[in-house]
């Protein structure tokens, strides 16, 4: 190490993109470098764990795109309030003051169901109709008398016609329990049309994410979500979209992007936020069980390269270090010598 002459770092900033140093400020050794036996004035130990490089997209947090509910006829005689939730067998709308139900399930109820009908729609509504605690039918694809027995019973509790059918205007089907978004009509008006608006009941953050950042997300992948005023909650990606997109925007070049959803599982950490604007913050790069020290440790070598002031006792030595990932006020070193536990300099 004789002759070695130390550039120190000293409290210039080392400025990091895409995971490498991009600019450092030095200055020559001069009066205010410490000579090398000095003892510097803190230390910081060498330590093994994890760096995480990240990177920042925009996102929107809410309920997501809100789907029509579309009336048959009659007159509407009850509606619910906009962001009232509605579950399985609950009310969805009235008309004619008899209710329109909803339901669960993939398949819109688009003919009459009695009996001798069969088919996967027919399936759907007896899972439901089983779910809503009505027995004494074989839950499968064919609507049977016991099928239309099970449904008079249905239809007596809802206080409507006992027919032992049903009819594609007396049901809505979702995927689940929904939210009601906005209504469309009011009360005495005609339900020839939309009636209203729903969303799912759960709030997820939805990215367009720039085709060539698609590297940086998969099904599965935890995400962090940073609300309006900082507060930040865990989410996990739940679905990457297979379809880009090309956008044309007012101003600017045109982007291509990717649909991605990002979940939240504490939802009550999210407050009554609705349509609002999030960053989403994604790990773009990971180092497991590496050697590190903080980003100030860092001293320029002469000769080039880098190294760290090692404090031994009440003395000091330089050693030349590689570095690695940086990240999070830290970098990876490595090199002959370097070892965990290891005791460096730091300005203060």
């Amino acid at each position: 190490m004789k002759g070695r002459t130390i550039l120190l770092v000293g409290g210039a900033a080392l400025v990091v993109a895409s995971g490498a140093a991009a600019a450092v400020g030095f200055g020559g050794a001069d009066a205010s470098t410490p000579p090398r036996g000095a003892l510097p004035p803190a230390t910081a130990q060498v330590t093994r764990g994890t760096l995480i490089q990240t990177e920042t997209v925009d996102g929107t947090l809410g309920y997501g795109d809100p789907v029509a509910v579309k009336g048959s006829g009659g007159t509407l005689t009850w509606l619910p309030a906009e962001g009232a939730t509605i579950t399985r067998g609950k009310t969805v709308y009235k008309v004619d003051d008899d209710p329109v139900v909803l339901l669960y399930g993939a398949m819109p109820l688009y003919r009459p169901l009695a009996t001798d009908v069969s088919g996967a729609d027919v399936a759907q509504f007896e899972k439901n109709l089983s779910a809503l605690g009505y027995g004494g039918f074989t839950v499968d694809d064919e609507y049977t008398s016991a099928t239309a027995d099970a449904v008079e019973r249905w239809q007596e509790d809802l206080g409507v016609e006992e027919t032992g059918s049903v009819a594609p205007g007396q049901v809505v089907v979702a995927p689940g329990e929904i939210r009601v978004a906005q209504l469309q009509l009011g009360k005495g008006d005609q339900a020839g049309g939309p009636v209203m608006t729903y969303t799912g009941t759960t709030r997820t953050v939805t990215v367009d994410l720039e085709v060539d950042k698609q590297q940086l997300v998969r099904k599965g992948l935890a995400a962090t979500v940073e609300l309006p005023g900082g507060a930040q909650v865990t989410g996990t990606v739940s679905a990457v979209g297979t379809v880009a997109v090309t956008s044309s925007p007012a101003s600017g070049d045109p982007k291509t992007t990717i649909d991605v959803t990002v979940t939240v599982g504490d939802q009550k950490k999210l407050g009554t936020l609705d349509q609002a604007p999030v960053d989403v913050i994604l790990e773009s790069d990971k180092r497991e069980g590496v050697l590190t020290v903080p980003l100030n440790a860092l001293v320029a070598l002469a000769e080039g390269g880098y190294g760290v002031q090692v404090v031994e006792g009440g003395t000091t030595r330089y050693l030349a270090v590689e570095t690695g990932m940086f990240a999070g006020g830290k970098v990876e070193v490595s090199g002959d010598g370097v070892t965990e536990g290891m005791v460096v300099g730091v300005p203060r």
